[in-house]
């Protein structure tokens, strides 16, 4: 487990001007399945970042040979 800083993550998106993101990660289990974990962080992540008015657009997840679309999901 990788720890997060939400303020990181705004100041990159501010430092590159950027008006939407896309969040990935990955898992080396290989599972895809988003955790309870991921799907928090995807909503503290698009708090914070809609602060600034930057929209998240998705947040990928990848494992072995395989990526999931938490967009398509429908958990963003």
């Amino acid at each position: 487990q990788t720890s997060v800083y939400p303020r990181e993550v705004v100041l990159r998106a501010l430092h590159h001007q950027a008006a939407s993101v896309v969040l990935a990660h990955n898992h080396p289990s290989g599972t895809v399945q988003p955790s309870r974990a991921d799907e928090a962080l995807t909503q503290t992540l698009k708090a914070a970042l809609a602060l600034v008015d930057v929209r998240v657009l998705d947040h990928v997840i990848v494992g072995a040979g395989d990526a999931l679309s938490m967009a398509e999901k429908g958990l963003l």
